[in-house]
């Protein structure tokens, strides 16, 4: 079966599943003593719950104009997978709050923002933006469940556990938000001058609100540390020529994100955690 004829049918599941995170169960400097990645991740977990929201809602819009039953069931399935994503970035975000991330601010930072957006741009440009940021996080989604540095960053934590079944579930969905644009007349310029600004804007907010984050550690005032960790961003797995290109494609008029097939990805991972001896059977509820 072609790529064009396996479009639209992957069924698109919500888990109901729970993380814990109690008190010292995580080091201050989480991914592997690293301080640029560990304020990072931190800081992208603390833009998830407000940006799911916005994905919802983007999504939810349209709900009521599609008229295929296959992505019908998809749009439900992301929704409930949106929504779980949020709760379970909540509680992360509660115990990165405690242990001094910045997270708190952050998520009231990105819920003006987004509601900004709302009340600027078209219900049609949302959506646009959603298809954009959904490529992006499938990417980098992807990049951690095929990158074996990338596991490593993240040790054994529960931090891991989380990210690894968030990342096979925005595997799973990442075309649906994509092909509710398509279905609902989004056009291929809109689509395209959308990422071209996404691509700067995305990663200039990361960066800033992590420099932001990291004037705030105390750690990052040892020179010799802060510097070997900014250093080590040259060889991290999320900055790679593959992921930049694989970010690039999304500009190519055409464009669809199955066209990069990520079916053998996703077998083996849901076989590795949730499988018969998955390794995170034992969080489902």
């Amino acid at each position: 079966m072609t790529a064009e004829n396996q479009r639209g049918t992957a069924a698109v599941q919500p888990r109901r599943i729970r993380f814990n995170y109690p008190v010292a169960s995580l080091q201050r400097h989480f991914v592997k003593g690293d301080l640029v990645m560990s304020h990072m991740i931190a800081h992208l977990s603390a833009v998830f719950p407000e940006g799911e929201d916005f994905f919802i809602r983007s999504v939810r819009r349209y709900a009521d104009q599609i008229t295929d039953p296959v992505l019908k069931e998809q749009v439900k399935g992301f929704i409930g997978q949106e929504v779980t994503h949020g709760r379970e970035h909540r509680a992360l975000n509660e115990r990165l709050q405690q242990m001094g991330y910045p997270t708190h601010r952050i998520d009231r930072l990105v819920n003006r923002r987004q509601r900004a957006i709302e009340r600027r741009f078209s219900p049609l440009t949302c959506l646009a933006i959603t298809a954009a940021l959904e490529h992006f996080t499938a990417v980098f989604a992807e990049t951690l469940l095929t990158d074996e540095r990338a596991q490593a960053l993240l040790g054994t934590s529960e931090v891991r556990s989380m990210l690894l079944w968030h990342a096979i579930e925005e595997s799973e969905h990442r075309s649906v938000a994509f092909d509710v644009y398509r279905a609902v007349g989004g056009d291929e310029a809109r689509r395209i001058r959308t990422m071209r600004i996404i691509r700067f804007t995305f990663p200039m907010a990361v960066s800033l609100n992590t420099i932001l984050s990291l004037l705030a550690d105390p750690a990052a005032y040892h020179p010799v540390r802060l510097i070997r960790s900014f250093a080590a961003l040259r060889h991290s797995p999320f900055l790679t020529r593959d992921v930049f290109r694989r970010l690039g494609d999304y500009l190519r008029p055409g464009f669809h994100p199955d066209d990069h097939d990520n079916t053998a990805l996703l077998e083996r991972w849901e076989a590795e955690l949730f499988g018969e001896q998955g390794t995170l059977v034992g969080h489902l509820s």
